[in-house]
């Protein structure tokens, strides 16, 4: 089903049809640097409906349906448009993104593990144990009714969450992950805002890594682990010297970021057999790329984490002191 024209339901004003039109890109607009750019309000609206009608197809009439039923669900909802090019529905924080591929439209709820969800609408993203995604493929409908019970619980669950403080839930997830140290305290953020994790293993102490954190590091941090995630599905993860570090049962870790004041250091350990070979670095193996607030070239990235966690990592069992010093 292709069509030529979209119904673009808007809270910026411009609601009506538009001819479709060329794309730059599975996530581009047309407005160009407007894939940079970080909005809320009626400007993240207007963003919003370019990208259904530059899309063109059933996955403009797609977005535009879901929508449609995520502002219905809750007059309050905040639209933004975030992570390059990203539409979000926030209230109280994230509630799910709008992401649109080739071949799927793809609803990520931030606390979807959480949720009730007696319809089974989530049928992506099924690892983990925070996020979970609808994909919505040509020709499908999602059950309305249950799709907005759906918002409302996630709405309900953020509204919940922000009654804690950022920091306390975060010191609550790291010493349920075995952070015996600070667990009724608030985490103490290091030099550039980076939080003081206590060595753990597992998705908790990484939750609360990133919760601890706050703003555009925030964001990038949510967007860096639901794309590890979503690229390396058998991922394990572990916070070591304050560092979020990502790896594959058997084959050792092969990635882990760290937050400085004016950006995200991601590192890869075998990174000289990656193609293209991340830039930063001259070590023997390991490699890094900086990400600052509005720069997140995610299709790179995604290409990385696919062929990283496919190669040999660095083996857990031997000291890595000069790995961890790397991705300082």
């Amino acid at each position: 089903m292709t069509a030529n024209k979209v119904k673009v339901p808007s809270r910026a004003g411009t609601s009506g049809t538009s001819a479709a039109r060329p794309k730059a890109g599975k996530n581009a607009v047309a407005t160009g640097t407007a894939r940079y750019e970080r909005a809320s309000g009626t400007r993240a609206s207007k963003l919003i409906d370019q990208r259904i009608r530059d899309l063109g197809d059933w996955r403009g009439e797609t977005l535009a349906r879901m929508r449609a039923l995520i502002l219905d669900a809750h007059p309050e909802m905040t639209e933004e448009w975030k992570w390059m090019g990203t539409p979000v529905w926030s209230h109280h924080g994230n509630v799910c993104t709008g992401e649109t591929y080739k071949k799927v439209v793809k609803l990520t709820f931030a606390l979807g593990a959480s949720l009730p969800d007696p319809a089974r609408l989530f049928n992506s993203s099924l690892e983990g144990n925070t996020r979970r995604a609808i994909d919505i493929h040509e020709g499908e409908q999602v059950n309305a009714r249950a799709f907005k019970a759906l918002m409302k619980a996630a709405v309900a669950l953020n509204g919940a969450s922000a009654k804690t403080p950022v920091a306390k839930r975060g010191a609550k997830a790291g010493a349920k992950a075995g952070a015996k140290a600070g667990a009724k305290a608030a985490v103490v953020l290091l030099a550039g805002g980076n939080p003081q994790i206590a060595k753990a293993e597992g998705d908790a102490p990484v939750r609360a890594y990133i919760a601890a954190l706050s703003g555009w590091q925030r964001d990038v941090a949510e967007r860096l682990d639901a794309l590890i995630v979503r690229h390396a599905p058998a991922v394990r993860k572990a916070v070591k010297w304050n560092s979020p570090f990502y790896g594959i049962e058997g084959r050792g870790w092969f990635l882990s970021f760290h937050v400085f004041t004016r950006y995200v250091k991601v590192t890869f350990f075998r990174a000289t057999a990656l193609r293209p070979v991340p830039a930063g670095g001259t070590g023997k193996d390991a490699r890094w790329i900086d990400i600052p607030e509005h720069d997140f070239d995610e299709t790179q990235l995604a290409a990385w984490v696919k062929q990283a966690s496919a190669l040999p990592g660095w083996d857990a069992g031997r000291p890595a002191s000069s790995a961890a010093r790397t991705s300082r």
